[in-house]
């Protein structure tokens, strides 16, 4: 997950002390903000949702974006 953040030009905030990730990205007048439940690993479909939905894009970019080598191109 955090490499596709990281993939789409997400940024990691500052942590605080919490287990919750925060991932920001601004892109001229839209602010968007990713909040990762690291333990929570592996996500479940409905988490990725939630991410995607945080992050303006659908899960299926949210995947495509994960998947650098291109190992499951077939499946998006």
């Amino acid at each position: 997950m955090k490499r596709a953040l990281k993939a789409l030009g997400f940024s990691p905030a500052k942590r605080t002390g919490t287990s919750h990730e925060q991932w920001i990205k601004q892109d001229g007048q839209q602010f968007h903000k990713v909040t990762v439940d690291c333990p929570k690993e592996p996500f479940t479909l409905d988490l990725a949702d939630s991410m995607a939905k945080q992050a303006g894009i659908t899960r299926r970019e949210l995947y495509r974006a994960a998947d650098k080598k291109r190992k499951w191109h077939w499946l998006w």
